[in-house]
């Protein structure tokens, strides 16, 4: 599978159907760590972080990636601990664009 972190997502406006479970199986051996949700509708990437800033440093990134990139992830942290998921509403599931976002995460989390 081709890198996903040098491609970006593309306006996804609905009228196509979203990946099945066997497509997004195979997407997610190119996003290690995330996990699939809700009968693979949704992904969901746990990072642990030694402190609040440093949590907080990552989703300040993740959020910038997401304004750049035009697809926004459901976030949510505290000390230590930042959860991110992935899904692509106009389709209610996924998309390629989620596992694009979740290869970039993953590449912000390793700089952290």
């Amino acid at each position: 599978m081709n890198d996903l972190t040098k491609k970006s997502c593309v306006p996804c406006r609905g009228g196509i159907d979203p990946l099945e479970e066997a497509q997004a199986r195979e997407m997610l051996t190119s996003t290690p760590g995330w996990k699939l949700l809700d009968d693979a509708t949704k992904i969901r990437g746990e990072f642990k972080l030694n402190d609040f800033a440093t949590t907080l440093d990552l989703v300040n990134k993740i959020s910038a990636l997401a304004e750049v990139e035009g697809h926004h992830p459901d976030i949510s942290f505290g000390w230590g601990y930042c959860n991110v998921i992935f899904y692509t509403h106009k389709i209610k599931g996924l998309h390629q664009n989620d596992f694009i976002m979740a290869a970039k995460v993953n590449e912000l989390a390793k700089a952290d």
